[in-house]
């Protein structure tokens, strides 16, 4: 049992920097059709953890993103990703990501969020953002288990939608 627990710190570990990874490597592109961003962030972190739950990965990676768009549209052209893989030898550019890449975390991220419900206990706006940015805060229940305050981080786009920047995942693993 306490060899399941070690697997499920290391799996949120590794998630955890991988969605880092995930916002920050991504080739630039804005949004396209089929965003599933809300207009609020409360609305884009209930669509999330829905998402998640239901294991669709490409509403996950639709929601899951930056001020510049969701993840899943960041993948960038084979041209484009070539001359910035070319750029990151040189360390000019991060290497573009692939659907596959993003398919993968999203999946280790809908594992940890699983939960039976969920409840918004709080929102704020975070500070010193060049994006407007708001933490949503979240209680997650699963099974007995309760995981009080899971913080949210969405940013606003240019478009006026709300992505998930970043998920605090340690807080459902480190309480196994």
């Amino acid at each position: 049992m306490q060899n399941m627990s070690r697997v499920a710190r290391m799996l949120a570990s590794v998630a955890m920097v991988v969605a880092v990874g995930l916002v920050s490597s991504g080739c630039a592109s804005t949004g396209g059709a089929g965003t599933m961003a809300a207009s609020q962030p409360q609305i884009s972190v209930e669509r999330f953890l829905q998402a998640a739950n239901s294991r669709d990965l490409d509403a996950m990676a639709r929601i899951f993103g930056t001020e510049d768009g969701p993840v899943l549209e960041n993948t960038g052209s084979t041209f484009g990703c070539a001359f910035k893989r070319m750029g990151s030898w040189l360390r000019i550019s991060d290497r573009c990501i692939t659907r596959e890449d993003i398919e993968l975390r999203m999946d280790a991220i809908a594992y940890i969020l699983r939960h039976d419900r969920y409840r918004i206990t709080s929102e704020s706006t975070v500070a010193g953002r060049r994006f407007p940015t708001t933490r949503v805060m979240v209680e997650l229940e699963r099974g007995s288990q309760r995981f009080p305050d899971v913080p949210f981080v969405a940013v606003r786009t240019a478009r006026g939608t709300w992505m998930i920047e970043e998920v605090g995942l340690e807080r459902v693993t480190a309480a196994r």
